[in-house]
């Protein structure tokens, strides 16, 4: 049978919620537990817990886990009853341990325990290879996903993506080359088609050239043309428009109500 394996992003979760998530709590814990619930720890009893971001995890929790670890044991919020528990722990950081542990948000002592085999990888920038490789996966999955027929990246605009930092690494990656999907005009990528300013949209998806903005817009005027070209590219996929934009789908409800946008007719023109 599979084993499990829970994946936890300590960077994504609230500070006063990761405790709850991770070893759970009885009903009547704290405000709102209205109900006893297993933690993440319990689920991958067995198999492997992923804590991705460690170093984001507050530093008050750590003793917790190196409990956890040392005494394959655990108590959730509100309850004396110990739990055993056996997993495999995996956990990885964006920056090197020793600037976390001297800057106060890794524990040496947790450092020390979780560290048996350490996997150094270097940033995405360094490995061409594997960006070429990754921008070919996150192609086919997106072009599966939006029913593009975006078949393949320019040379030139892999020569951007090879020349570009990656501050974000994987991640940026992958939402570069799902805007790019969403947005390229053509049956392939090309360096137009690669947003790298602060995550902002490419020339194909802005209200730039090619765009035609007529003059004295003003600055609504110009977000409602911006959403109204961005809802087009995406055939009315409001999920897809808002990720475009960098925005929540509940932040561009509300502009589609303000500005009175009428999706339907916009995709059918």
């Amino acid at each position: 049978s599979k084993k499990a394996f829970i994946k936890v992003n300590c960077a994504a979760l609230p500070k006063e919620l990761i405790e709850s998530e991770l070893f759970g709590h009885t009903k009547g814990a704290f405000t709102g537990a209205h109900a006893d619930k297993e933690g993440l720890v319990q689920h991958a009893a067995g198999g492997s817990l992923m804590l991705d971001e460690i170093a984001e995890m507050p530093v008050e929790l750590q003793p917790k886990l190196l409990r956890v670890l040392q005494e394959r044991s655990y108590r959730k919020i509100g309850s004396e009853k110990t739990y055993a528990v056996d997993f495999r722990l995996i956990s990885s950081t964006n920056r090197p341990p020793a600037d976390a542990i001297r800057d106060g948000l890794l524990r040496d002592d947790l450092f020390y325990r979780i560290s048996t085999i350490t996997i150094h990888v270097p940033p995405l920038r360094d490995r061409n290879e594997d960006i070429q490789l990754l921008t070919e996966h996150f192609l086919h999955m997106y072009a599966q996903k939006y029913e593009s027929t975006i078949g393949g990246v320019s040379q030139a605009a892999y020569q951007r993506l090879f020349g570009h930092l990656w501050p974000g690494n994987v991640r940026e990656l992958q939402n570069v080359i799902e805007r790019a999907v969403l947005l390229a005009k053509g049956n392939r990528i090309e360096p137009v088609d690669l947003p790298f300013d602060n995550g902002s949209l490419p020339e194909s998806a802005s209200a730039g050239p090619g765009w035609d903005v007529p003059p004295n817009m003003t600055l609504e005027d110009i977000e409602r043309l911006v959403i109204e070209r961005t809802l087009q590219r995406t055939g009315g996929n409001k999920q897809a428009a808002a990720n475009l934009l960098g925005i929540y789908r509940p932040r561009l409800y509300s502009k589609i109500r303000k500005y009175n946008i009428d999706v339907t007719s916009l995709v059918s023109a």
